[in-house]
């Protein structure tokens, strides 16, 4: 299958008041930053097998199972192992402003952008030392923008930045043209209803002390060319490149599973690490064409804490959606092999992974990497594991907002994947089963999501 297929919209968890980072690359980029360096991890990758984590080379492959024929789905259509076609046209957030949809359930998507800014600025006051883009149009690429007041903010925060360091230079600020990318059937129509107020805010601010904005769609996947040779300043991706170009080959034997679990076998964990390799090379690649020389990226994913795939802070959240799908399959609503068909189609790198990736490619000099875990519900700042704690937990935390929080964020990502596959009809039930298994297991543990911020400077 091709393998230009998607880039999509962007998901984030809230941010810890008090993270404990880690750090690669050069410390003095981030001086200001309460960061300290640390060397990575020694394994490319590992996987578990028994108790002995076993080191893989980037390279190692793993042998398919040929694909079955096509199973039989009486709600919706199903997609299957090596599928791409069908993703770029299901792949997307939820639309409009309503109650499930992603505008109105991205506020922990905020706490990712405004964490990533200071990243942001020392990368541009990097560009403005090295007179990257002075006397030009300053070109911002967001990559997987999805839709919602968030994709501007990316936006003005970054025109925000240029603005200062160019005061700071005393020179003046350039033009800007800011790109916003993500699938075709992305909601750019309610993300253009909410221009307007962003030019208004913008000349209120800066008044005729900055350079004329212009905003444009650029609609097409990032697995494949969106921009001219050398036309990029600057990327900005948040949680968007964890999704795949097509769901990995070879997931067959992945049997009452949605994504890697403790009960995968060995030949699933290497499908899905094998895909995000590919896929993650061919992102670097395209972007190397695109960007100047000294151009930058800031990209920000969710991944995981240890080099173990089927880690609890890796599967925790997908494992009791497929606990609320297998309860549908005992009460007929679903049927097994709709279930054994579907996989997700996203993977959660470890820092090592990401690490080995970006050097085996050789375009990008990485200038820093560093990884902070956030809380699932985005509006919940306690921070205190009752686990940890050995203490008896308080089983009213989440039962009411925390719950709710947390299985509107999933709903918003998974429903139009869920509702292709499945049917539209078993949405609502499904979601109030994930709520009920949401609610009895951060009762019990403070499950965080690992989240990993890189820069890059092309070569």
């Amino acid at each position: 299958m091709p393998e230009e297929h998607l880039g999509l919209g962007q998901m984030a968890l809230r941010l810890s008041p008090t993270p404990s980072p880690r750090f690669y690359g050069n410390p003095s980029l981030l001086s200001p930053l309460p960061l300290t360096a640390t060397p990575h991890m020694p394994h490319r990758r590992a996987l578990v097998q028994g108790l002995h984590l076993q080191p893989l080379s980037a390279t190692s492959y793993c042998h398919y199972l040929s694909p079955p024929p096509p199973l039989p789905n009486l709600n919706g259509r199903p997609f299957f192992s090596g599928d791409g076609d069908n993703l770029i046209d299901v792949l997307h957030m939820n639309d409009g402003n309503g109650d499930s949809s992603y505008a109105s359930n991205s506020f922990l998507q905020e706490h990712a952008i405004r964490r990533a800014l200071p990243y942001i600025k020392h990368t541009i006051m990097d560009m403005a030392n090295r007179d990257v883009f002075f006397n030009s149009c300053f070109m911002i690429a967001d990559l997987g923008c999805s839709s919602g007041m968030n994709t501007l903010l990316v936006a003005s925060s970054i025109i925000n930045i240029v603005h200062d360091v160019c005061q700071e230079n005393n020179r003046k600020t350039p033009q800007f043209q800011v790109c916003l990318n993500d699938l075709f059937v992305n909601d750019f129509n309610t993300l253009f209803k909410l221009l307007p107020n962003f030019y208004e805010d913008l000349k209120k601010d800066k008044g005729e002390n900055i350079g004329p904005c212009f905003v444009s769609a650029v609609p097409g996947s990032f697995y494949g060319r969106l921009f001219p040779d050398k036309s990029l300043h600057f990327v900005h991706s948040s949680y968007s490149i964890q999704w795949l170009s097509q769901v990995p080959e070879g997931l067959e034997c992945n049997e009452l599973n949605i994504y890697i679990s403790k009960t995968s076998p060995f030949n699933i964990l290497r499908a899905y690490g094998k895909q995000f390799h590919t896929d993650f090379t061919r992102f670097l690649q395209l972007r190397h064409k695109e960007l100047v020389h000294g151009g930058h990226m800031i990209l920000v994913l969710p991944g995981r804490s240890e080099v173990d795939p089927t880690s609890d802070d890796c599967w925790s959240l997908w494992d009791l959606l497929t606990i609320s799908l297998l309860e549908l399959l005992k009460e007929g609503l679903v049927r097994e092999s709709d279930i054994n068909s579907f996989n997700l189609p996203f993977y959660l790198p470890c820092e090592d992974e990401l690490m080995n990736i970006i050097q085996d490619d050789g375009s990008f000099s990485l200038d820093s990497m560093d990884a902070y875990e956030v809380n699932w519900d985005p509006h919940d700042t306690d921070y205190t594991n009752m686990k940890d704690l050995n203490i008896e937990p308080n089983h009213t935390h989440g039962k009411n907002t925390t719950k709710k929080n947390t299985a509107k964020v999933i709903r918003a990502i998974t429903e139009p994947l869920l509702t292709y596959h499945f049917g539209s009809s078993i949405i609502d039930v499904l979601f109030k089963k994930y709520e009920k298994h949401v609610t009895k297991h951060l009762a019990i543990n403070k499950t965080r999501q690992f989240t990993i911020v890189i820069s890059l400077t092309k070569k």
